[in-house]
């Protein structure tokens, strides 16, 4: 008599609906808000926080610049404004009405509810600020609980560093490294890949709200006590 194999795993049911597009509608903070980008408003600003050669670094793993002149620059800022994927926001500051950042969502799979965050550009007059985490925040809160994504992505070149600490320190999980992934600016890029999942998203979104509240930081702006997230287990890989 042949024994019957044994069923082959498969992964759970799953509803069959599909996430929303994002729209063009602002993303309200306390200290900043996303706004569809408006190249007029927003483009000198942006050009000159983020242009010098002192600024040429923070350019060296995005997918594009620095830009050879403030023409260039808006031509290029007047393409990201009207995309739909990647899906691009100004990041304005409140207190200033300036804006001080860029960034995207992109490889929008609405069918598979997976969206990721990139292109980001945070200006020195964003790095390091409150702001800056509240604007990660309010992109992340936006694909989770408006438009109904179950996994949101970060994505970077595995050589850049500060890029694969702040995806940690705002909730997103380690999950591999694809070598050779890509060819940036002619050079080879490993890609190291983050993820966060929604089921994990209400215990880092109260981790967020905690580090914003007005309350964590002192009469000068400095916070008591740092954005702790929370302990995720690590992904079990099926054995073969």
């Amino acid at each position: 008599m042949t024994t019957p194999a044994a069923p082959l795993p498969i992964g759970p049911d799953v509803e069959a609906h599909a996430a929303r597009l994002p729209e063009r509608v602002p993303l309200e903070g306390r200290d900043v808000v996303l706004v569809p980008i408006d190249v007029a408003a927003h483009g000198p600003t942006l050009y000159a926080l983020s242009h010098g050669p002192e600024r040429e670094a923070q350019w060296l793993y995005l997918w594009d610049g620095p830009y050879p002149s403030e023409a260039a620059f808006l031509e290029n800022l007047a393409q990201k404004a009207v995309s739909t994927d990647p899906f691009f926001f100004s990041i304005v500051e409140r207190a200033t009405g300036r804006a001080v950042g860029v960034a995207a969502y992109l490889r929008i799979t609405p069918k598979d509810r997976v969206i990721e965050v990139g292109s980001i550009l945070f200006t020195p007059a964003l790095q390091r600020t409150r702001g800056a985490t509240e604007a990660m925040f309010l992109m992340a809160r936006y694909a989770f609980d408006t438009l109904g994504y179950r996994r949101y992505e970060w994505k970077c070149n595995a050589l850049n560093a500060p890029s694969r600490r702040a995806a940690a320190r705002l909730g997103f999980q380690f999950e591999g490294l694809f070598r050779q992934h890509m060819i940036v600016k002619g050079r080879s890029r490993d890609t190291a890949w983050f993820a966060m999942i929604d089921r994990d998203w209400p215990a880092i979104r109260a981790a967020y709200e905690a580090w914003l509240d007005p309350a964590n930081f002192d009469a000068d702006g400095r916070q008591r006590t740092p954005l702790i997230m929370p302990s995720i287990p690590a992904p079990v890989i099926p054995a073969p």
